[in-house]
């Protein structure tokens, strides 16, 4: 079954102590990337006055770009507009009743006291519906452009290069896919209504307090003014304290991870006391900054309303000195009580909705930059009529990354019908072969054909290749059993033979075999080997393997060392010459060093 490997630096293989460290580094930083984006508002989350915030590289751009998908529901968004302008403007209407309905009082004039109790119940009852429509308009808004960025998204992921995918971790692919895809989706629901509304909010209640008592609005700023200071020192403190708690996060879980998995290897080298400890001295710094981000984050709230106190303070203390000179009515002085709480929450919700903006548009860059990746090479017209299964590899370079070639001037003649044996050791450039030959990646130089035609020439579906049983009749269901989770339920050793079973089915003219058998035992490995002496006839095949038990009776060996052909020949041949397939020979079966 043909393997696609992310590159990795020359010999990373052999040094099994360095890949250890790589794999727990990739994996604390993927965990630590995945407990990081989480939807919803609070402290540490987008949007909280603790959160981390991710800025996008090109905002104008990416803006510019989302908001072309709000052109196909233009309805809904004048719909939730509508809704919002509708929900500030009874916000903004209900104070200036109270006052009216408390100065009637003072005057006793009944009648415009009942219609200002009766104008109040219908504001109130109207808001509650205007609400409830603003919050389903905003989701059916966000649903509606979420479901096709996510549509682009797939069928962009559906037509990625091979080279993509091994050059970029699941991960990434995934949190693009699930987790800023989710962020554009609550930004949208929660936030977009939000700030319509703040400025709206902020704009009319400023207006209404001037046009009440310009002194007394002078007065009320300096709540305002506090509290906006306060909220940005405390977001500052506390975004670094959530920040830790994160990282030291991402780092437990990581290791958690990686400890659950590797239990075997930990209890075989004794060393479960090391582990603990280890998990221990995380777990302790990671409460300790916990509970400093859960007191900075539980104090905001009461900070916020000492200081709205203060400001109700001061608003009734000038307000009553206005109001005992004449200047404004007692009514007045509780509209302006609302009217200054009515200010100092949109600016509270913009200053977060501004964090929570800022994280949706930096997902929103990151799916459209997956989205402007350069779709898989599918050019080429001619079409293939009858294969024959010639295959020519002419003076071929290729490097996964450039500045490290990995084949060097590669030539390779395979005849029609012919098997064909790539061996050598780990990093020689085996795979990387076969890599080139389907197309997963593009050679830098030279040529490869098939019966005389380039491939880059042949039409992507009709390259005539097939990559990689009697334990089927033993499953529950038998042919029809079906395989869960990529078929964890099977061993690598079944997964393989049905590949292989596939690939008879295929019938294919151009059978490539990378490790076909590598996880099966000798007898089954045996069994293959009779059952491939007849899918191979007739058939060109290419066989990669470590194994050289497998390619003994191969046409052709092929001998690869650093990307370069060494050696060709027979097994027979091959051994006669005492070269590197003689020394790999020895090692499986003689047992001597090579």
């Amino acid at each position: 079954m043909e393997s696609r490997h992310k590159p990795v630096p020359e010999g990373f293989e052999r040094r099994p102590q360095e890949k250890a460290s790589f794999v727990r580094k990739e994996l604390k930083q993927a965990v630590a990337q995945t407990v990081s984006f989480r939807p919803g508002r609070g402290p540490g989350r987008p949007g909280g006055p603790g959160a981390e915030i991710e800025k996008a590289g090109n905002i104008k751009g990416t803006v510019s770009r989302l908001l072309r998908y709000f052109g196909s529901v233009k309805k809904q968004l004048i719909a939730l507009i509508a809704a919002v302008i509708g929900v500030t403007l009874l916000s903004l209407a209900a104070p200036a009743m109270q006052g009216s309905a408390i100065d009637s009082i003072k005057a006793h004039d009944w009648p415009l006291l009942y219609r200002c109790a009766f104008l109040l119940l219908g504001i109130f009852i109207v808001n509650v519906g205007a609400n409830l429509a603003q919050s389903l308009l905003a989701a059916r808004l966000s649903q509606s452009i979420v479901r096709r960025m996510r549509h682009d998204l797939f069928k962009k992921i559906d037509n990625l290069p091979i080279a993509y995918l091994d050059t970029h971790s699941n991960g990434d692919i995934m949190s693009r896919m699930t987790n800023d895809v989710e962020n554009v989706s609550t930004t949208i629901s929660q936030s977009l209504g939000s700030l319509v509304s703040g400025v709206l909010t902020l704009v009319g209640t400023v207006t209404i307090m001037f046009l009440y008592c310009w002194q007394l609005t002078l007065v009320t700023m300096f709540s305002v003014i506090l509290t906006v200071l306060v909220t940005k020192k405390m977001s500052d403190v506390m975004r670094k304290v959530f920040r830790k708690r994160s990282a030291l996060l991402g780092e437990l879980n990581g290791h958690s991870e990686e400890m659950i998995t590797g239990y075997r290897s930990i209890v075989a080298y004794n060393k479960q006391d090391d582990v603990t400890r280890e998990f221990r001295e995380t777990s302790d710094a990671l409460a300790r900054v916990s509970v400093k981000a859960e007191i900075l984050g539980g104090s905001m709230g009461p900070i916020m309303n000492c200081i709205s106190n203060i400001g109700f303070v001061i608003v009734a203390a000038f307000g009553g000195y206005f109001a005992y000179t004449g200047l404004i009515t007692i009514g007045t002085i509780s509209a302006f009580i609302i009217y200054a709480k009515q200010f100092s929450r949109p600016i509270n919700e913009i200053a977060q909705l501004y964090g929570a903006i800022q994280t949706a548009v930096a997902g929103a860059e990151r799916v459209f930059v997956l989205m402007d990746t350069e779709d898989e090479d599918n050019s080429g017209d001619v079409p293939l009529q009858e294969t024959r299964g010639e295959i020519s590899f002419r003076h071929v370079d290729f490097s996964y990354v450039p500045g490290k070639q990995v084949l060097h001037d590669f030539n390779l003649e395979v005849k029609p019908g012919q098997k064909i044996a790539l061996v050598g050791a780990t990093g020689s450039g085996k795979t990387t072969v076969v890599n080139l030959l389907m197309r997963f990646y593009p050679a830098d130089s030279g040529e490869i054909l098939i019966d005389g035609v380039n491939i880059r020439d042949i039409r992507r579906d009709e390259l005539p290749f097939c990559s990689q049983t009697g334990y089927i009749e033993r499953q529950p269901d038998g042919y029809d059993t079906y395989l869960t989770h990529a078929g964890e339920s099977l061993s690598h050793g079944q997964r393989q033979l049905l590949a292989i079973a596939r690939a008879v089915l295929a019938d294919p003219k151009i059978l490539i075999l990378d490790e076909a058998t590598s996880s099966v035992d000798t007898r089954t490995e045996k069994n293959i080997q009779d059952a491939m002496v007849n899918l191979m006839r007739n058939r060109t095949s290419v066989i990669i393997a470590h194994r050289l038990s497998t390619v003994r009776d191969a046409d052709k060996i092929v001998v690869m060392d650093h990307g370069r052909v060494v050696e060709t020949g027979s097994h027979e041949e091959l051994l006669a010459k005492q070269g590197v397939y003689y020394a790999l020979y020895q090692t499986q079966f003689e047992g001597k060093a090579t």
